[in-house]
């Protein structure tokens, strides 16, 4: 799938030969936020909220593509159930490493729309009561949308929603972030 995107990245990027010198290179981005988890795990359905973070780096080919690849951080989702008055703690986290393309809209010349998709590539733990219970790993897909202010000549301000597949369970994680172009 990652081969996919960067060949359909490319090929973009080459048939807008006219974007060329528009708004191009290097640029590293961070974000933190929320990331919301409705899941029934072993029995406990966990509905749980923590707070996630992202580092990207990428390329931006022009003003309406870019390909970034990075570090996710869903955070620990933690839920406390009563079991005959036996409190039993469930834990659950997932981090991984993300590669993708970003696909922009350009609104004036400080404002643009973006949206998002790439595969996750992950590994998780869940625990019950500080013991491992499970370990996935998987490679899944997700996608997001968001706005981009620009703030200087480098620095733009972000704000964003992605969907997480993480092999069967869905994550939305909702973040503000910073973008700086080299």
């Amino acid at each position: 799938m990652k081969t996919q995107l960067i060949l359909a990245a490319v090929a973009i990027a080459a048939l807008t030969p006219s974007l060329a010198f528009a708004d191009k290179g290097l640029f590293v981005a961070a974000s933190v936020g929320s990331a919301e988890l409705s899941e029934s795990f072993d029995g406990f359905d966990v509905d749980a909220d923590s707070t996630a973070y992202r580092f990207t780096v990428g390329w931006r080919f022009n003003d309406y593509l870019a390909i970034d690849g990075g570090y996710h951080n869903f955070g620990r989702f933690d839920q406390t159930f009563d079991d005959a008055g036996t409190p039993i703690d469930v834990s659950l986290k997932a981090d991984g490493f993300t590669l993708g393309a970003i696909g922009s809209l350009p609104i004036g010349d400080r404002f643009s729309l973006f949206a998002r998709a790439g595969a996750f590539f992950w590994d998780g733990d869940a625990e019950i009561n500080n013991v491992s219970a499970a370990s996935p790993e998987d490679t899944n897909f997700y996608f997001g949308a968001g706005a981009r202010l620009a703030l200087t000549e480098r620095l733009s301000a972000t704000v964003d929603g992605s969907r997480y597949d993480l092999d069967g369970t869905d994550s939305t994680v909702l973040s503000v972030g910073l973008d700086f172009r080299f």
